[in-house]
């Protein structure tokens, strides 16, 4: 009983240090399959085979829903603690080439995920991607704002400039 608590509350703190969780089904891969798996994601994530009664609770106990019904069978859980975006291309690459690994659903900013909202976080572009296309973006709009900026400067000398040639001229 004691273990069964201890599990619980270690589930209940992954859950809660999680930016998101991403559940599988592991059936039929071998020991050396889940560990290439853990690996893979090991940078964002933990990979943890997980009971679904306990996991069920520790849910419950760290306020997250909608999990219930994708517990059923061998389930998996990667609790996600980097780039969320990052862990699902990760679990969907390792899919393809090992099709007996499923992913069933997930959670992530308070709100449950279905297997295919979990295929569509797997298609967003990586936080580094999206950092270096705002940064690209920031640094052309103040490039843009300086070339404003400058015109009238320039555009101001060169007409008085003019006017100072114009007057020594005319003297």
């Amino acid at each position: 009983m004691a273990q069964k608590d201890a599990s619980v509350a270690e589930l209940t703190k992954n859950f809660e240090d999680s930016t998101a969780v991403l559940l599988t089904e592991y059936r039929g891969l071998s020991v050396g399959e889940l560990r290439e798996l853990r690996n893979s994601i090991r940078q964002d994530a933990e990979y943890a085979v997980v009971k679904n009664t306990l996991t069920k609770i520790a849910a419950s106990n760290a306020g997250i829903t909608g999990l219930d019904d994708d517990l059923k069978g061998p389930s998996a859980i990667a609790f996600v603690h980097g780039d969320p975006v990052a862990v699902a291309k990760g679990l969907r690459a390792f899919a393809k080439a090992h099709p007996l690994l499923v992913i069933k659903g997930g959670y992530f900013d308070g709100n449950p995920l279905s297997a295919e909202e979990v295929g569509k976080l797997a298609d967003l572009e990586s936080r580094e991607v999206l950092l270096a296309k705002l940064a690209g973006a920031m640094k052309a709009s103040m490039s843009k704002a300086a070339a404003l900026f400058q015109a009238p400067l320039s555009k101001t000398v060169r007409t008085v400039e003019a006017l100072r040639e114009k007057q020594d001229a005319a003297a």
